[in-house]
């Protein structure tokens, strides 16, 4: 006996919709939202020095970004001095002074701009400050 064409058809969405949560919930975690960098910045060589990685450092690090324009940022997001002072104060508190303080400046940027930022973060407490910059990459010698 053949299926008449007025019989109602369902088809369960359950299974379909646990599916996407769970990719959603997957991509939100392992999705990075922004780049804490300033993508402007093009950071000098450094040809001497330590050479550190990002799993290397521990996440009490502060990076504090100078463009050549004088923009002064975190977290790519513009700092007045307030707010720099403010949020190295912050982290003084709560790490002391041991907390890697890290300075990346445009190799163009004034020196003016980085002295700024380095009296900035004395004033908040914090004396130790690194500099960052780009590793020569020695291949085939």
């Amino acid at each position: 006996m053949a299926k008449s064409r007025n019989e109602d058809v369902s088809l369960d969405m359950t299974p379909m919709i646990d599916v996407v949560f769970q990719l959603i919930i997957f991509f939100v975690v392992t999705l990075k939202m922004s780049d804490d960098k300033d993508t402007t910045i093009k950071l000098a060589d450094g040809k001497n020095g330590i050479v550190l990685t990002q799993e290397e450092l521990p996440p009490s690090q502060l990076t504090i970004d100078v463009a050549a324009s004088g923009r002064v940022s975190m977290s790519n997001i513009t700092m007045s001095d307030a707010m720099i002072v403010d949020a190295v104060k912050k982290r003084v508190n709560a790490y002391g002074t041991d907390f890697p303080c890290m300075i990346r400046a445009d190799k163009n940027t004034q020196h003016k701009h980085v002295a700024k930022v380095m009296n900035l973060c004395a004033a908040a407490g914090m004396w130790k400050v690194s500099f960052v910059a780009i590793q020569e990459h020695k291949a085939n010698k």
